[in-house]
């Protein structure tokens, strides 16, 4: 089944298609990391709950499970209208090593025509008044919704409880590192694809923390590292694969920093996404 809901040729094969997509055996994002959202779900706000997969080596907060769990689309959403994202960063205030679940507020700034800008603060669930993080966003509509016919029914995703066992985010979002050392993830397919049949921002978030926490350990001489600052930049529709990532290094007095970009191979390696983030070595 075609994830491009643009393709749909009715309301009724729309909505149908989008359950699929965002069911138990669709999109592997928002299922893997537990976003429950509020639109979805009926919460009060956008929430992720934290397990030890989505913490670094100091158990500080990883960027990956923000940018996905807290994901933004400048204010569209798959329900009013197919949603790109443009641009998608955040700054992380607090590590939360003790916080066990974080939700959202999100704020739309400006949603026009085809363009949407947003924000959001992610605090603790358990105490509003500690911010985790603020995040911004913006994206642009690249599809129109039909009316709803009500068969909305998504599910509250079968939870992963929380396992010294569990896998690696990478592992579970099928990036690799080849033989000569460069991450990459495998060609697109039915679990990583976005609702306009273009690789997901999902895998693209989780390739580049992996790579950029290997870049950042090798400069800094120790992987006891806390990302302090993360942006991506969606450049390209990534259709084809396999997608590599780029990497370069710049160290800084007290920080570093890494530059990533995504390649699709198969797509004459054509620039999928460009991201920049800051790490700060931890005592």
């Amino acid at each position: 089944m075609s994830t491009d809901l643009r393709d749909a040729v009715s309301a009724d094969e729309f909505w149908n298609r989008l359950n699929a997509a965002m069911g138990q055996d669709g999109l592997i994002s928002y299922r893997y990391i537990g976003r429950k959202g509020a639109r979805i779900h009926g919460l009060p706000h956008d929430s992720v709950a934290l397990r030890r997969d989505m913490r670094n080596s100091t158990g500080g907060i990883m960027a990956a499970p923000i940018a996905i769990g807290i994901a933004e689309t400048g204010g569209f959403t798959d329900f009013n209208a197919l949603p790109a994202p443009i641009v998608a960063g955040f700054s992380i205030l607090d590590d939360a090593r003790d916080v066990k679940e974080i939700w959202a507020k999100q704020e739309v700034v400006h949603l026009g025509r085809s363009m949407g800008f947003s924000r959001s603060v992610v605090f603790a669930a358990n105490d509003p008044s500690r911010v985790i993080a603020v995040t911004r966003s913006v994206a642009i509509k690249v599809g129109e919704a039909p009316p709803s016919n009500g068969s909305e029914t998504f599910p509250l995703y079968e939870e992963i409880p929380d396992s010294p066992h569990l896998p690696p985010l990478h592992q579970a979002f099928g990036a690799y590192r080849r033989d000569d050392g460069i991450w990459e993830l495998p060609p697109l397919n039915f679990e990583s694809s976005s609702t306009s049949g273009s690789l997901h921002l999902g895998p693209i978030h989780i390739v580049f923390e992996t790579a950029a926490m290997d870049v950042a350990a090798a400069h800094a001489g120790t992987d006891r590292l806390q990302v302090e600052d993360w942006e991506v930049m969606f450049a390209g529709r990534g259709v084809a694969g396999p997608f590599w990532v780029r990497t370069e290094g710049v160290g800084g007095r007290d920080r570093v920093a890494v530059r990533l970009t995504l390649i699709d191979e198969g797509k004459n390696q054509r620039v999928v996404a460009a991201c920049n983030a800051v790490f700060r070595p931890v005592p």
